[in-house]
């Protein structure tokens, strides 16, 4: 079981997987990797994170790529 919320699991499973956010949370969550770890890499608040993973806020332009590149690694780990 990871670190998550049963709340923040079952937002993250109900949003729009096409947003970049979404789909990083549901690979976070897979992974365990830590809203903290998130924040901290992508230089956001946890409540930014938070909001993403839940599909409240749809992360700046300048985020997607790197967003990408970081759920790339993930899925390789």
């Amino acid at each position: 079981m990871s670190g998550y919320s049963l709340n923040l699991m079952l937002a993250n499973k109900s949003a729009d997987g096409k947003h970049i956010g979404v789909a990083l949370g549901r690979i976070c969550i897979k992974t365990g990797v830590s809203v903290s770890s998130i924040a901290e890499r992508f230089d956001v608040s946890r409540q930014t994170v938070y909001n993403w993973f839940e599909g409240r806020v749809i992360p700046n332009s300048r985020m997607v790529e790197p967003i990408k590149e970081y759920i790339t690694i993930l899925k390789h780990q």
